[in-house]
């Protein structure tokens, strides 16, 4: 049965994790695990499970040195982007997709300032467009028609209400079945997939020459530039 939800011509809204999915937290962590404990970063094998144990750290001691990744090293301002990833979010966002953030990050007490102001520019700097950024953990609570994540308990919890998952491939997430893409462009064709169902007259940007993660820099360097001209002429 068609619904106000699901009826065909309304804008899709695309829920996106962060950590593992839009970031390399993995990479990012890894940098500062082996800073903190005088090692060289090859030494630390690729990740397998959520919480890191294949590094040697406990529950416990992940908690801790993740604070101090996000507090003391500021990790989520220069953690590096998965490869194609503000791209193919420019795309689906020019297609009609409702790009929605979600992201738990707010869990290290009193570090919710850096967190959130540390975000906010690395998506700017990574040049990734959003509507909307959600920071919270049970995201069965934000409305979304489908959504990208890695995180397995996200990932059953967020099925199991009913709603299209993309499991984005991590070695912690792989005996998972259903929908899943191992990159952006994987996530690019199953959207598509998924609002072709729903009935959506899905139509494409045509690309232009360098259009790609700077997007958002070349908007705003002319207003930008346009302002100090004004400015200047008074």
């Amino acid at each position: 049965m068609t619904t106000e939800a699901t009826a065909p011509g309304r804008e899709f809204v695309l829920g996106v994790d962060l950590d593992g999915v839009c970031g390399d937290h993995a990479a990012a962590f890894r940098q500062v695990v082996a800073l903190e404990r005088g090692v060289d970063p090859e030494t630390l094998p690729p990740q397998q499970t959520w919480n890191f144990h294949e590094w040697g750290l406990t529950d416990e001691t992940f908690e801790e040195l993740h604070r101090r990744a996000i507090l003391d090293h500021r990790m989520f301002r220069s953690m590096p982007p998965i490869d194609g990833v503000a791209e193919a979010l420019w795309r689906l966002s020019d297609a009609g997709c409702w790009i929605r953030l979600i992201t738990h990050r707010l869990y290290a007490n009193w570090g919710h300032a850096v967190a959130v102001a540390d975000t906010v520019s690395w998506l700017d700097d990574v040049g990734i467009p959003y509507r909307d950024l959600c920071f919270l953990g049970r995201k069965p609570e934000v409305e979304a028609d489908a959504y990208v994540d890695d995180a397995p308990h996200n990932i059953v919890e967020l099925r199991r209400a009913g709603n299209p998952v993309i499991a984005f491939d991590q070695p912690y997430n792989r005996d998972l079945e259903g929908l899943r893409a191992h990159t952006w462009a994987d996530v690019e064709r199953l959207v598509t997939t998924l609002r072709l169902e729903r009935g959506d007259a899905v139509q494409g940007r045509l690309g232009l020459p360098n259009d790609g993660a700077d997007r958002l820099a070349r908007q705003v360097r002319p207003a930008a530039q346009s302002s100090r001209a004004e400015a200047d002429s008074r």
